[in-house]
């Protein structure tokens, strides 16, 4: 039976109240609510880089991975009163809303508190919250490869390894990242004067991509298109929509975490059927090891603009 007292802690100097620490949130394997704070707090030195003046959505299990979850994009009532959060506004929101207020987290203590809260998966935007201009300030261009089945992430990989080529050809740094699910996101640090660029781009080489492997790939959601196939999702470029942060769990049978990898690793995965899947204790042990592999992604000096002409097929 799930511990329900509470205890009482000191985070960098911020007093927090856990509870149910002994609750079993992903049941196959018994990875409790503790666990997951534990993880959270461990791999925070770098989660924190990514998710640093992003507003945040999470997901919350409240009752473990296999009961129902929610979204949360608005900071939670009862929110302390250190946590940051930012007013934004969210044109065409589906529950007719104005503005937000996100969670924008850039410290220990917040991470605690939202894993404490069942927040088992944070997605961010590829744009940082605007400081003076007017416009977020879009740094990421991502594509999320979905395999439709029996596709699998061999397929994604492959499609990958194509992706990068043409991201260099470029003149874009590519990285990769496993989902954590059963596909994987490659991207890239940009610059961008015009935040619907990044879109516009990814759907013309999305598009490109299903040009040269026909067998392969297909650029457009609609389902009948998709068994056998690698979905290039491009759309996640929309500043509306966001996407699961590297390092973050994600909400499966075992807890997955949406892992950074090398393109030797995704190379063997193609070559020799290697796995590419990464639980919490994994991925600790990765970073002990190979540091941040995503790291690339914040550069300022890898940035490559992104301009009109490149959002044109070729």
């Amino acid at each position: 039976m799930a511990d329900s007292a509470k205890v009482t802690v000191d985070v960098d100097g911020r007093h927090l109240s856990l509870s149910n620490l002994g609750k079993v949130l992903y049941p196959d394997t018994g990875f409790t609510k503790g666990e997951v704070i534990d993880y959270y707090s461990r791999i925070a030195p770098i989660l924190l880089t990514h998710l640093a003046d992003r507003p945040l959505t999470v997901k919350r299990y409240p009752n473990g991975v296999h009961q129902h979850f929610f979204y949360e994009k608005n900071a939670p009532r009862g929110a302390p009163d250190w946590v940051r959060t930012v007013n934004l506004p969210v044109p065409g929101s589906t529950k007719n809303r104005d503005t937000i207020d996100y969670v924008v987290v850039e410290e220990l203590p917040t991470l605690v508190w939202l894993a404490n809260l069942a927040a088992l998966e944070l997605h961010v935007p590829q744009w940082r919250i605007p400081r003076r201009a007017r416009s977020p300030r879009t740094d990421i261009v991502v594509f999320d490869l979905d395999p439709g089945p029996p596709a699998t992430i061999e397929q994604c990989c492959q499609v990958a390894l194509r992706l990068r080529d043409q991201l260099q050809d470029d003149g874009l740094a590519a990285f990769a990242k496993t989902s954590g699910s059963k596909g994987m996101q490659v991207s890239a640090p940009v610059s961008v004067a015009d935040p619907g660029l990044p879109s516009q781009y990814a759907h013309a080489i999305a598009r490109r991509l299903e040009r040269e492997l026909p067998d392969l790939v297909v650029s457009r959601m609609t389902k009948a298109l998709r068994p056998g196939k690698v979905l290039v999702d491009w759309s996640q470029n929309n500043p509306a929509k966001t996407t699961v942060a590297p390092y973050s769990l994600r909400a499966k049978d075992t807890p997955t975490v949406s892992t950074p990898v090398t393109w030797a690793e995704v190379e063997q995965a193609v070559e020799q059927g290697r796995e590419l899947a990464f639980t919490a204790e994994q991925v600790l042990a990765r970073v002990a090891e190979h540091g941040d592999l995503f790291g690339g992604v914040l550069d300022d000096g890898a940035r490559t603009r992104v301009s009109a002409a490149m959002t044109a097929d070729r």
